[in-house]
């Protein structure tokens, strides 16, 4: 009886060396859509202070008594509700992305109302790389970015991305949760014979 214990750790070990020689169930077939997000809710503090502009602009239109005239005043109010739109805007925008991948092309939205929106045929893409630390430092800052030597990037929080080769030379990077598996089916699509990829 001894000599039958060791058996079924045998066979639990040779699970195991399965499981690590196809990691992440590679070989199952890929869902046609996938779809990611990446969210940075901390981008809502400068939105409130976009809406703190607003609100001072507005405030002085209405309630404003300046004795040195019309053009300060003015001025006034349309730098304050111009820097508040902005700010707002910029931050709104990029406070989620949310990623899709089907069989023919990637496609990138920014924001409750889809703003800015790249779409990009994975026919142009050669290759795609799993970036397990992205952070708006590597880029100068947040949202769309854009660096002569890294490509661009749509950046809404620190963590893993999706780092697109194109065939232009060029590269796009996009912080997205669960990175690995759009990596993963990315390559896949992009292999001789797969159906929906021009090669």
């Amino acid at each position: 009886m001894t000599l039958r214990k060791p058996v079924p750790a045998q066979r639990k070990l040779s699970t195991l060396i399965d499981m690590r020689d196809h990691p992440h169930g590679e070989g199952t077939p890929h869902p046609e859509i996938w779809t990611g997000r990446a969210t940075n809710r901390v981008q809502w503090l400068p939105a409130l202070g976009g809406a703190a502009f607003l609100a001072l602009g507005i405030e002085l239109a209405v309630d404003s008594a300046w004795t040195s005239g019309s053009a300060p005043l003015i001025m006034s109010v349309v730098g304050c509700i111009a820097a508040g739109l902005l700010i707002i805007f910029g931050t709104l925008a990029f406070l989620h992305v949310a990623v899709k991948v089907d069989k023919d092309c990637l496609e990138v939205r920014c924001g409750h109302i889809g703003l800015p929106r790249r779409r990009i045929p994975l026919s142009s893409v050669v290759g795609a790389d799993f970036a397990p630390k992205v952070t708006p430092r590597q880029w100068g800052g947040f949202g769309y970015r854009w660096r002569p030597e890294k490509g661009t990037a749509v950046i809404v929080r620190r963590g893993e991305g999706v780092v697109l080769r194109l065939g232009d030379g060029h590269t796009f990077t996009i912080t997205v949760d669960n990175a690995e598996a759009a990596v993963r089916i990315i390559r896949d699509r992009l292999r001789p014979g797969t159906p929906g990829t021009a090669h």
